[in-house]
């Protein structure tokens, strides 16, 4: 890819991933500062994220940081042309770096710490798939990833190791919230949107008593159709 091309494709990645954080609080995701999207750059060892600690309101496509896929930042090359801001990159950054290096196939990630979801995390809790909602989008349960610090790639890792064998791309990391996948960044916040809603129905299902499961064979039927069949 020529460098115009690479600095078109930046640009376009930084303002799409800048747009999609306003849908976080949009939907009620996040509050203050907390939550990040990213994107990979495609066919680049690069991705585009949230810089920390920056208010909702105040984000600009400028200001989106590219990394690695180690969640370093560069610039492209000594002169800086690709023009990346003087800020550092979320604190997440090491968790959605390291889902990009060990699943290919991911073009987006989502962390947000909304209300239901988290609610189910801090029990450590998967949310059973008791509508069929959960069986068109997530192909199942929510699962549960296994509890880790911020700060280097562990989230990540429990990320990887939970959703490799998993048809959901939400997953509820112990005691912290969730984090999901897509295609691309668009897939993923949609993917954080329906993770909250069905964590809310499914808690308020739970108020009035048990809920009722959705026989296994029901669940992969409803994935099977809505994954390759439903839309345009």
């Amino acid at each position: 890819m020529s460098t115009a091309n690479i600095l078109e494709t930046i640009a376009r990645i930084r303002q799409e991933v800048c747009t999609l954080h306003a849908e976080l609080t949009k939907y009620e995701l996040v509050v203050w500062t907390a939550g990040n999207v990213s994107a990979r750059i495609p066919g680049h060892d690069l991705m585009v994220i949230k810089p920390s600690g920056v208010s909702y309101d105040d984000l600009t496509a400028g200001q989106m940081v590219v990394t690695d896929l180690h969640g370093v930042p560069v610039n492209g090359d000594e002169n800086g042309e690709w023009g990346n801001p003087a800020l550092s990159p979320s604190s997440d950054t090491a968790a959605h770096a390291y889902v990009y290096r060990n699943m290919p196939d991911v073009g987006g990630v989502v962390h947000t710490h909304s209300t239901y979801a988290t609610a189910w995390a801090a029990r450590g809790e998967p949310i059973p798939c008791v509508l069929t909602m959960m069986g068109d989008e997530f192909g199942g349960s929510i699962p549960v990833g296994p509890f880790a610090l911020i700060g280097d790639d562990s989230i990540g890792q429990g990320i990887v190791e939970t959703l490799k064998s998993s048809n959901s791309p939400a997953v509820l990391m112990q005691n912290h919230g969730p984090f999901t996948i897509g295609k691309d960044a668009t897939s993923a916040v949609k993917a954080a949107v329906m993770c909250e809603e069905v964590a809310r129905t499914v808690h308020i299902s739970r108020q009035l008593g048990e809920p009722v499961a959705i026989d296994g064979a029901n669940i992969d039927s409803l994935y099977a159709r809505y994954q390759n069949v439903y839309g345009q």
